[in-house]
């Protein structure tokens, strides 16, 4: 192993071992139990007009569990030309810019990086489009594929009227509202095929080109979002999330601020600090997470064993409609019942099922609403122990390896705090151990210098 590539690993892995933190790193914008996941943006021409043509628009969520919620998703893009929209249908942009050089005709926009908002429900049909006028909110495509899909009419004018004079925009972004995302080239792509509602004529495109835009945690905010806690009825420690796990209460713009719930007249001082700001306040608390996810293992029967799951809301800023939740577990394959939340296997490493997807029943508990005493949903999981011989809640077996929620990874305790059965190792034999592995690690960076 060269200097270098030691130099560039082992603090981060000293680090962690010391203080079981999270080591961000560049690899954070692939995501191993979605490594396919994106949102495809898709161009069809459908029609050449005198100046230019009319396109179909169409945004396409393949994210398996990431959605897009409210106050929806914004595009933005580069024109190659000097290119016009004369008129939109099923969405708008949010700026006409300068067109005091047309006259008669005024287009819908002149700006050379136009930016373009989904329009609200209940939208005049005449402004309509399939699948439009959602406010911009999107499904994830496991939850909802029916709504992970949004769409709009464009007339672009002085653009060129043959797939040779026509050039396809640049410098595509997506906001989903806030940043996070980031949008490939346009490459034009083979013409979609249209069939027909009688299903006997096929039409296609004029011409069609695809953007594809990935997400990165680490790109869409400094901090973390949520964090896990755990529990067990076989021990009485409760492990709560980290320390400042998604940041610290003080005064610096990084952390944020937050809000002590026993503050005379709560509710004029939430409301005082700006609903429209997508920067979360939240409670103050150890974590300073918006969103806290608590493990509890709650009894173990002869041949099953079940699970409380609870969602605390801690952000006066926002309410979380259609959360979802995904769960890293290797017992899953065994889930036997799941009381009020909808589940979905997603085998990210194909047969092997250990991935779970939980989400709120619809208008029952898919509503998460703002820190409160109602800002928290539940549910309990029931597994069947399919190997009696080698199931064991020992050494932290019955807890997550991993937990997302609408997302973003959360922030999970570190293992040597895990609730430990009664007869296993004491925490100084863990903590013992912990601290001689880390001085190894410190003895064979420092033999490297």
């Amino acid at each position: 192993m060269s200097f270098s590539l030691l130099s560039k690993t082992t603090p981060c892995i000293f680090f962690f071992i010391l203080f079981s933190s999270t080591c961000f790193t560049s690899t954070d914008a692939y995501d191993p139990l979605d490594p396919n996941g994106n949102i495809t943006i898709k161009w069809d021409v459908v029609q050449w007009t005198p100046d230019g043509y009319m396109a179909v628009v169409t945004m396409t969520n393949f994210q398996q569990y990431r959605h897009i919620d409210a106050p929806g998703w914004s595009l933005g893009w580069t024109w190659a030309k000097k290119e016009v929209i004369w008129s939109m249908v099923g969405s708008q942009t949010t700026e006409q810019g300068d067109c005091s050089k047309f006259k008669g005709n005024v287009p819908h926009c002149c700006k050379k990086n136009p930016t373009v908002v989904d329009f609200l429900p209940g939208t005049p049909y005449n402004q309509q489009v399939a699948n439009c006028c959602k406010g911009g909110v999107l499904s994830s495509w496991a939850q909802d594929p029916t709504n992970a899909v949004a769409s709009f009419q464009i007339s672009v004018g002085r653009a060129g009227t043959t797939n040779k004079t026509v050039k396809v925009p640049k410098n595509f972004t997506l906001k989903a509202p806030g940043p996070g995302y980031t949008c490939g080239p346009a490459k034009i792509v083979r013409p979609t095929q249209f069939i027909q509602p009688d299903k006997r004529r096929v039409t296609q495109a004029l011409m069609t080109w695809n953007v594809t835009c990935t997400y990165s945690q680490f790109l869409a905010q400094k901090t973390p979002t949520c964090c896990v806690s755990l529990s067990a009825f076989y021990n009485d420690t409760i492990v709560p999330c980290p320390t400042c796990a998604c940041g610290c209460q003080s005064n610096s713009s990084q952390s944020g601020s937050c809000v002590n719930p026993n503050t005379p007249h709560l509710a004029s001082v939430v409301a005082g600090n700006g609903k429209n700001n997508l920067s979360p306040l939240v409670q103050c608390t150890s974590h300073m997470c918006p969103i806290r996810i608590h493990w509890h293992i709650k009894v173990n029967y002869k041949e099953y064993w079940r699970v409380k799951v609870s969602i605390t809301n801690f952000n006066y800023r926002m309410n979380y409609s259609n959360w979802n939740l995904v769960v890293q577990h290797p017992n899953f394959d065994n889930l036997t019942q799941l009381f009020s939340f909808d589940y979905k296997s997603l085998n990210p490493y194909g047969s092997i099922n250990d991935t779970a997807m939980l989400w709120g029943v619809k208008f029952y508990n898919d509503f998460l609403n703002q820190a409160g005493p109602s800002g928290n949903v539940q549910s309990e999981l029931l597994f069947r122990k399919e190997d009696m011989s080698h199931f064991s809640f020992g050494k932290g077996w019955g807890f997550p390896h991993r937990i997302y929620f609408n997302g973003d990874n959360c922030v999970m305790p570190p293992p040597d705090a895990y609730p430990w059965l009664p007869n296993a190792g004491s925490r100084q034999e863990v903590s013992l151990f912990a601290l001689v592995t880390a001085s190894l690690v410190v003895l064979v960076f420092y033999a490297y210098i």
